[in-house]
């Protein structure tokens, strides 16, 4: 298949089914642009499988095929496979870390509770971390010893983050990521349970809290990685974790929010960040414009207006 069709299958593909990723790799020069978006349409079939519909003996016979992909992607005449094959041969793309992230997607199929945040940390690792060390493959970094690893607590932070912003969803799935020994320390054991269920309460916030300072943590510790970047994928790796780092910063100030449904920020903000990065500015910090947002809205509410404080803020993705 023509390498340039096959690339402009996978950019629409990333534009039109992942926003915060694309509000950040829209600020890399077309070649890396292009190579990582083939990168994120191969890892969006991997996960459409796993979250799909299909019997599980076919999941798992989909996700073999996958694999067996990535032993020869220039065999296919697959677009992904063309574009990623093309990418690979361009960047020094890890691609066994989409093995590694096959492998996250088939532990959703056979474990969907955690005991620990260590059992919790492989599969960040596998289906976030690994997502890092494949952008970094395209980007280059100016010490290969300590990049990976930073990579992969930056991808940890932000499934760390999704998986909070998701609570409700991934119940509603039968899915508990957040680890029994937590819920336990905030008396909250039962929601790990088929017929147990989150409810809003003090305990629920102090584990959202809990999990949320964690997550802060990594993001501290992950984003060491942008000054090892050039500007431009310092750029767009600080946008799409200046996304996350706000959603959690929301979340953790008010953690019943999740129990209302998936969160997400407005457009603007999310341009507002993108901007942040580009022009090298703190990416996890709210702007003045924003701050004054959240003031108007809180105005809103007390004079009775209806809508619930922080509302405008999100929409649905």
């Amino acid at each position: 298949m023509d390498v340039d069709a096959s690339y402009a299958y996978c950019e629409r593909l990333t534009r039109n089914q992942a926003r915060n990723f694309y509000y950040g790799i829209r600020l890399l020069p077309e070649p890396k642009r292009l190579a990582l978006s083939a990168v994120y349409a191969f890892a969006r079939e991997v996960d459409d499988i796993g979250d799909g519909d299909l019997p599980l003996d076919t999941k798992v016979a989909e996700l073999g095929r996958m694999r067996a992909q990535l032993e020869d992607l220039a065999a296919y005449r697959d677009p992904v496979c063309a574009a990623l094959a093309d990418a690979a041969r361009r960047y020094p793309i890890p691609l066994s870390a989409l093995d590694e992230l096959i492998d996250g997607v088939e532990m959703d199929l056979k474990e969907t509770q955690y005991r620990n945040f260590e059992q919790l940390r492989v599969y960040c690792r596998c289906v976030a971390g690994a997502v890092g060390r494949l952008s970094l493959g395209i980007f280059g970094s100016a010490d290969d010893a300590r990049a990976p690893e930073l990579a992969d607590t930056l991808g940890i932070a932000l499934q760390v983050t999704n998986i909070l912003r998701d609570i409700k969803e991934d119940k509603e799935n039968g899915r508990v990521y957040l680890p029994r020994e937590d819920l336990a320390k905030f008396g909250l054991e039962d929601a790990w349970e088929p017929d147990g269920a989150f409810v809003p309460g003090a305990a629920f916030d102090d584990l959202v809290r809990f999990e949320g300072e964690r997550a802060r943590r990594l993001f501290d510790e992950g984003l060491r990685l942008l000054p090892l970047l050039d500007r431009r994928s310092a750029a767009c790796t600080g946008a799409m974790a200046g996304i996350y780092r706000r959603l959690l910063t929301r979340i953790v100030a008010e953690p019943s929010i999740v129990l209302a449904g998936r969160q997400s920020l407005p457009g603007w903000e999310k341009a507002e960040i993108a901007v942040r990065g580009l022009s090298g500015l703190p990416v996890g910090e709210r702007s003045a414009f924003a701050r004054f947002l959240d003031r108007t809205d809180q105005r809103d509410h007390v004079v009775g207006s209806g809508t619930p404080s922080g509302e405008k803020h999100f929409n649905e993705e």
